[in-house]
């Protein structure tokens, strides 16, 4: 009896197909933050490659634990997975940060995904201020951020893209780029932000936001703060916006949730960076009577 020959060509495709779709690393960070002696720690943290986490530093005497989220590999590559889920106790406050832009690099297919689920217990606080995120040429990224607020909760959530490597030319010219934002607040009611890019195609078109160079939102809810000081915060945010017209165009309003809610382009980063300065600063004051905090990005 003549045995079939064995087809090595399959065999190496299919080894092929695994290696492409085991491309990218599955990175998960998972925090718990809790409050002991007035000041906010992380109870219980568990990370894995490329995440690293640095313990919290207190920047004021208010207990606010300010956290830096560190990804040493220096981007998101196709295939990578990184997810990040955070319990925020009762009274706590929490910042964070990162020491700098989230990188999106070229893919041929894999898309670069980053999953974020924050649960903000009863009267706790999370301010939410990365980096913004650089989407190379040819870059395929998508994003869920997911917060969900017990009563009395604050989220104050940022989020920034750059249209890509400014310096060397590559102005929207990612592959494609996904964004879902999601605040469901206490009494299941909710805030939602989501947009798909593809700046080759009529359907993906980036429009007015073709002549700027960032793109950037800012959500603060809370369930338990009166109309009153809604109404205040978001006069004194239009009028920074106002101030910073020639640079920056922008817009506020009240959503659905108790709240407000900012989109804005900007020509540069120092032009993003400042009109957030002034947001942050206004909201802070409104909120809590608190001033400005003293970044440190190390």
């Amino acid at each position: 009896m003549i045995a079939e020959p064995v087809s090595v060509p399959r065999k190496k495709k299919h080894v092929q197909d695994v290696l492409t779709r085991s491309v990218g690393r599955v990175g998960r960070l998972r925090l718990h933050y809790a409050t002991r002696d007035g000041r906010t720690i992380i109870a219980r943290s568990h990370c894995t490659s490329p995440w690293h986490l640095l313990p919290p530093i207190y920047l004021d005497d208010t207990g606010a634990a300010y956290t830096l989220l560190v990804n040493p590999s220096g981007g998101l590559v196709g295939g990578d997975h990184l997810s990040i889920d955070m319990k925020v106790d009762e009274g706590a406050h929490v910042l964070i940060s990162a020491p700098s832009a989230n990188r999106v690099y070229r893919s041929l297919g894999e898309v670069s995904a980053q999953d974020i689920d924050l649960a903000v217990g009863p009267g706790a606080i999370v301010e939410w201020l990365p980096e913004h995120t650089i989407p190379f040429a040819g870059s395929r990224f998508r994003q869920k951020l997911h917060a969900t607020l017990a009563p009395g909760a604050t989220i104050l959530l940022w989020d920034a893209i750059a249209s890509g490597r400014i310096a060397r030319g590559e102005r929207w010219a990612f592959a494609t780029l996904e964004n879902d934002i999601r605040i469901t607040t206490a009494s299941g009611s909710g805030l939602l932000e989501r947009y798909a890019l593809d700046p080759s195609t009529n359907l993906g078109a980036i429009g007015l936001a073709a002549g700027w160079d960032y793109v950037a939102s800012l959500y603060v809810v809370n369930d338990a703060i009166t109309p009153e000081v809604w109404s205040r915060l978001e006069t004194r945010i239009g009028l920074a916006l106002d101030e910073q017209s020639e640079h920056i165009l922008g817009g506020v309003s009240q959503p659905a949730v108790p709240g407000v809610a900012v989109k804005l382009l900007a020509k540069s980063a120092p032009d993003l960076t400042k009109m957030l300065d002034a947001l942050w600063a206004a909201v802070r004051a409104e909120l809590w009577n608190l001033p400005p905090v003293a970044w440190r990005k190390y």
